[in-house]
């Protein structure tokens, strides 16, 4: 965007989706904000979100209902004081995107909120507004249109963030880690600039790039959790990896998913054979949370040797097919699949990162002026399983909450920002080698799928680490000699992303929600604490969290 160095701005954001948008449009006009894309601006797992947002919108539902649902999907990990306030803040926050011009299904309404609710897996009511089958399109793009009327905010789109700008002050009788920026590979031109900012936010989002099959765009890389890792921050709960149960099995539908709502109204898991199978696994069947509806599928699917199961909603009327599912319709029919006549064929996929950067409730993080929200944050909110369509509404909650404590934090603020140093690449060349980086890539979503999956091992977790570490090693020495390129960036953010999977893994010793481990087949209720990882280079707060 600008041929300048070094940028100042108040608030630096990093990620362009739900989470990023909405903080960067609730910021007062006086604020400076920097929002980084490291796509075009509406690229990201929010663009792709099909099914919608939980909230309590109609009277026969209630906030403990809600809280009630989360907690039981989370399997006994979730923070109930941060599920509850997120619950409770829930009808504002799509009140505020229906007022930022969000059309939501409307009609016909079920219940007296006048929105269109369906109900999907783990809910014990109808509570997900949706528009249509493509909510996060409508709510990313409407959120980027409205951009044009806050010149407050300057995008960077086609920015990667190579690594947080830190330093250490003293704050009272111990030393205090701070963030006051980031350097920013300007993708097409290959220039790194620094941009200084009083408050940096990651919404960079989740991680299930680092599997070889996932739901997700190319995107969604774990940057954000990288960084703040390499950067002194604790990681916390990264074993719970959710695998979407129904991403549509074909070579041309690369990340399709299939809405949980598809389910939610009715739609039935078979076997090739037309045999239902999902009651002999749980009494909620197709309604069950999404770790078992998956970890079903993948049984089935190993026990007969088969490629796919079939997801069949063909006994519903058409037209209300055509109506509740028109963009799954159409890219179904496109790819040969008519879901109003046929079963549709589907297979688990890597959906959603329900660990990552430890924050508090003011979605702070371990290091002063550094916040993280949205996907790329561990909250609390999900604990072992994300229950569905909560994943907006924790990156509209806790927008808000964050801009308030940077609101406070900027009228409080003192010091002046620290000076960046330059980008220094004196000492690297442009590499000859780039085969390197995509045999890399190849290996490690590769070894993460096979050991790091629906069901792992001792065995299988020891081998993966010991991948890990000697990719790290290769793809360390080959940053520390060539210019960056974001495919090397984002390479290196996965393998850092896998090994903190891994360890998380590796610390639990029990099955629970996401994580299934062959050699610790049952649930232990005496491992009730969140898996917290501590880099080398951490510093407590002077706050408690």
């Amino acid at each position: 965007m600008t041929g300048q160095d070094n940028l100042t701005f108040d608030v630096l954001i990093i990620g362009s989706g739900a989470a990023g948008l909405s903080l960067a449009l609730r910021m007062p006009p006086d604020v400076r904000v920097a929002l980084v894309s490291k796509r075009e601006l509406t690229e990201g797992n929010t663009l792709y979100a099909q099914g919608g947002i939980s909230a309590v919108l109609d009277a026969r539902d209630s906030v403990d209902s809600h809280v009630a649902d989360t907690l039981t999907a989370g399997a006994g990990l979730c923070d109930e004081e941060i599920v509850r306030m997120v619950v409770e803040h829930g009808p504002d926050n799509i009140r505020w995107l229906f007022e930022e011009g969000v059309e939501f299904t409307r009609s016909p309404p079920t219940g007296d909120s006048g929105y269109h609710l369906t109900r999907e897996g783990g809910h014990s009511h109808r509570r997900v507004v949706h528009a249509a089958d493509a909510t996060g399109h409508a709510v990313e793009t409407t959120l980027v249109r409205r951009l044009d009327t806050h010149p407050n905010v300057s995008v960077f789109e086609h920015h990667i963030a190579v690594d947080l700008a830190t330093g250490e002050q003293q704050a009272g009788e111990r030393p205090m880690r701070s963030c006051h920026g980031a350097y920013l590979l300007n993708i097409p031109s290959g220039r790194v600039i620094a941009v200084s900012a009083h408050n940096v936010v990651l919404a960079t989002g989740g991680a299930s790039k680092v599997y070889l099959y996932t739901s997700n765009p190319d995107v969604a890389t774990g940057d954000g959790i990288a960084m703040a890792w390499r950067a002194g921050c604790r990681v916390a709960n990264m074993e719970f990896i959710q695998f979407h149960p129904t991403c549509l099995y074909h070579p041309e539908a690369k990340s399709f998913l299939i809405s949980e709502a598809v389910r939610g109204e009715g739609g039935r898991l078979l076997l090739p054979d037309g045999t239902r199978f999902m009651p002999e696994f749980d009494e909620r069947a197709e309604l069950a949370p999404r770790d078992i509806v998956a970890r079903a599928i993948d049984h089935e699917m190993k026990r007969l040797g088969i490629d796919c199961v079939y997801l069949d909603i063909s006994h519903k009327p058409a037209h209300e097919i055509e109506r509740l599912f028109p963009t799954i319709h159409s890219r179904c029919l496109e790819l040969g699949f008519d879901m109003r006549r046929e079963p549709l064929p589907v297979v688990p996929a890597a959906h959603y990162t329900c660990g990552g950067i430890k924050t508090d409730r003011e979605a702070r993080t371990d290091l002063d002026g550094l916040y993280a929200i949205g996907e790329t944050a561990y909250t609390g909110l999900h604990g072992a399983n994300r229950m569905a369509s909560n994943s907006l509404l924790e990156c509209l909650v806790f927008s808000d909450v964050a801009r308030t404590d940077i609101l406070d934090r900027l009228a409080a603020r003192r010091d002046p920002l620290p000076v960046i140093p330059p980008w220094d690449e004196s000492r690297v060349t442009d590499s000859d080698e780039e085969v390197v980086v995509s045999h890399n890539w190849e290996e490690l979503r590769r070894f993460m799928w096979d050991y790091v999956g629906i069901v792992r091992s001792n065995k299988r977790l020891e081998r993966a680490r010991r991948r890990a570490n000697l990719l790290r090693h290769e793809i360390s020495e080959y940053y520390g000699n060539f210019r960056v390129t974001n495919d090397l960036l984002e390479l290196r953010n996965l393998v850092d992303v896998a090994d903190l999977i891994i360890q998380c893994a590796q610390r639990r010793r029990e099955s629970r929600g996401l994580h299934y481990n062959r050699d610790f087949p049952d649930r232990d209720d005496n491992q009730t604490a969140p898996t917290i990882l501590i880099p080398d280079n951490y510093v407590p707060r002077q706050s408690p969290d």
